[in-house]
């Protein structure tokens, strides 16, 4: 894939993850994905990402900077929620992703429930 198109393609995986369509993530997550150094297949990825906007069913992803290296893509995000106690909330999130053939194969987030809970 080249830069422009690896933008657009995250671009749209994001979308989907913001229209919390988590089943529909094989278009986008290799079955056979690396995450933080753990091995997932996309049912697992998909779960684990449900299990947020389950706590938090607002939940949304916001893009603030991309940057593409190659196949690696890092990424910057301000996540919002409400909390449970009904507050608005935001987090700065980072990620790195590598895309292999059209789909990630692997993911370095610092996205964690212990962060989203304070």
């Amino acid at each position: 894939m080249e830069r422009g198109e690896l933008e657009e393609f995250y671009r749209r995986y994001l979308q989907r993850c913001n229209e919390h369509r988590f089943d529909d993530l094989g278009e986008f997550v290799d079955d056979e994905v690396e995450v933080n150094g753990a091995p997932h297949d996309v049912r697992r990825y998909a779960a684990g990402l449900r299990t947020v906007v389950q706590e938090y069913p607002d939940f949304h992803w916001d893009l603030r900077h991309l940057l593409i290296d190659g196949r690696w893509l890092s990424v910057h995000l301000v996540d919002t929620y409400t909390t449970p106690a009904g507050r608005t909330a935001n987090l700065q999130e980072l990620a790195m992703y590598h895309v292999n053939d059209g789909r990630i194969v692997q993911v370095w987030g610092d996205l964690d429930h212990a962060r989203l809970a304070r």
